[in-house]
C-alpha cells in the first residue's frame, strides 16, 4: 500500500484509528441476525487489582464456543505499551484485533507526538473503539475489556471498566470481567486489603480465578497436567511483567493443596 498524503486541513495526526478509515482500510461490519448467528469463540474471566506497587491484571486461559471449550491456552492479557495493559472478556476474535489496534494506536500517537499519551487519555480512546463495535456487540461479539496501568503523574496504580456502549468507569482497588466475574470479584472484594504486597495480591487474583473457574465451565482453573497457567502480570513505576510460569505453577500448587487440606477436614 502507498504511503497516504494529507493536505494540513485534512491530516488524521495522532489518531491511527482515524488514518484507517481515511485510507479505507477500517474494520468491516458484518450485518448479522439471529437466524446467522453462529458459535463464537469468547474468553473469560478477568481481573484486576490494585496493589503498594500498582496493578496486577490476570486471566484464565479457556475459551469457549457455546457448551464447547475450543481453546484450552487462549492469553486474555496483554501489554498495551510500557505502562499500561488490557485483559479481554467477550467474542475473542473482535477483541484481540481491538488490542493490536489499540496498541497500534498508543504507538503511533507515541511517534506522531514525541509524548506517551497520558493513562486516562489511553482509557478514553479504548472507551471509543469498544463504542465503535457497538454494532457487532448487538449481533453477538461484545467485546467488554479491564484497562489498568500506572499513572507516573499520580505515580500509582489505576484500574478501568467499560460496558459495550463504550462507558468507562475507573475503580478504586479492584475489577473483574467475563462470565466467571462475580465469583472472581466476591474472592478479590472479601480477601482485597490496602496496599497489599506483591506475593499476597498475586495469591488473591489466583484463588479469584480459582473459584470463578469452579462455579463457571466457561472459566478455566490452572492446569498441572498440561502446564498452563492464568496469564498475570504487574504494572508498575518499572513497566509491564508478565509473571513466569514457573512462579505461578508453585503458587498454584501451594493453593491446591491448601484447598485439598480444607476439603479433607469436611
Amino acid at each position: 500500500m502507498a504511503i497516504p498524503f494529507f493536505t494540513p486541513g485534512d491530516d488524521p495526526g495522532p489518531d491511527f484509528a482515524a488514518l484507517l478509515r481515511r485510507t479505507g482500510n477500517g474494520p468491516v461490519d458484518i450485518p448479522m441476525d439471529g437466524a446467522d448467528r453462529l458459535e463464537i469463540t469468547h474468553g473469560t474471566t478477568c481481573v484486576a487489582v490494585r496493589y503498594a506497587d500498582g496493578v496486577i491484571i490476570a486471566g484464565d486461559r479457556r475459551a469457549t464456543s457455546g457448551n464447547w471449550i475450543s481453546h484450552r491456552s487462549i492469553e486474555k492479557v496483554f501489554a498495551a505499551d510500557k505502562f499500561s495493559g488490557v485483559a479481554i472478556a467477550g467474542a475473542a476474535g473482535p477483541a484481540i484485533e481491538m488490542v493490536r489496534l489499540f496498541q497500534l494506536q498508543l504507538e503511533h500517537y507515541e511517534k506522531v507526538e514525541g509524548a506517551q499519551l497520558s493513562l486516562e487519555g489511553k482509557a478514553n480512546q479504548l472507551s471509543q473503539m469498544i463504542r465503535n463495535n457497538l454494532p457487532a456487540a448487538m449481533a453477538g461479539m461484545a467485546v467488554v475489556p479491564i484497562f489498568a496501568g500506572f499513572d507516573r503523574l499520580r505515580q500509582t496504580g489505576r484500574l478501568f471498566q467499560f460496558d459495550i456502549t463504550g462507558g468507562r468507569y475507573e475503580e478504586a482497588d479492584h475489577t473483574a470481567t467475563g462470565s466467571g466475574s462475580m465469583h472472581a470479584a466476591t474472592v478479590v472484594k472479601l480477601g482485597f486489603e490496602p496496599n497489599m504486597a506483591r506475593d499476597a495480591t498475586v495469591d488473591l487474583v489466583l484463588r479469584a480465578l480459582w473459584e470463578a473457574a469452579d462455579e463457571d465451565s466457561a472459566t478455566g482453573g490452572p492446569d498441572l497436567i498440561r502446564g498452563i497457567y492464568p496469564v498475570v502480570a504487574t504494572i508498575t513505576a518499572d513497566g509491564f511483567e508478565r509473571l513466569a510460569d514457573e512462579e505461578l505453577q508453585d503458587r498454584s500448587r501451594t493453593m491446591i493443596d491448601e484447598i485439598s487440606a480444607r476439603e479433607a477436614r469436611r
